[in-house]
């Protein structure tokens, strides 16, 4: 499980396609200080297990399902990414309850500045619209942000200071790709009133 509170910003040193998979290399000081194999760490929002660390990189296998519903297989070398280690069944949530399970991804349409933050319109799957609502949570990229605005074609969100300067959310141009999980509650409670 996730919070969606980015520990660091990572680089993404080595991408090797393997068919229908890819392996992924990532550098991450952070990340890497506790980590071994077998552990979670979300790599923009995509919960990932470590196959291998060694100094401050670590290496993670891709599965198909994973490139096709998230924008994993569209970074590059060098590419900047949002991470995070899973949570501690002590520490506090500090955003919202996240399982790292991409539902799909959205492009950024526009970046409003303001005088310390931006005002961002993201586009929304068709099939993600009913999970989302103005004031709930949504992760874009792994990052927990509260939804300001949403209609049938997206939604917004606002970005502070902090967010802007500690995430890759601050960099995002319209026509990015970004990756979404919408609140799992949401998705439960909707399976329980339709039974």
């Amino acid at each position: 499980m996730f919070t969606g509170i980015v520990e660091e910003q990572g680089e993404l040193v080595a991408l090797e396609p393997l068919g229908d998979s890819a392996r992924l290399t990532v550098r991450g000081k952070l990340v890497t200080e506790d980590a071994g194999h077998g552990d979670s760490i979300a790599v923009n929002g995509v919960c990932l297990t470590v196959v291998a660390v060694e100094g401050e990189e670590f290496t993670v296998d891709v599965m198909r399902e994973t490139l096709e519903r998230s924008s994993l297989g569209s970074l590059e070398t060098g590419s900047k990414v949002n991470l995070e280690r899973a949570v501690r069944a002590d520490q506090r949530l500090g955003g919202h309850i996240m399982q790292g399970h991409v539902d799909g991804v959205g492009t950024i349409v526009h970046r409003v500045p303001g005088e310390r933050w931006e005002d961002v319109r993201i586009s929304l799957p068709p099939q993600l619209n009913r999970y989302v609502v103005e004031k709930g949570s949504i992760a874009v990229d792994g990052v927990s942000l509260t939804v300001t605005t949403v209609d049938e074609d997206g939604f917004g969100v606002s970005l502070i200071p902090t967010t802007l300067a500690l995430t890759t959310l601050g960099a995002r141009q319209p026509g990015d790709p970004v990756n979404l999980e919408v609140d799992v509650i949401a998705k439960y409670v909707e399976k329980l009133v339709t039974r």
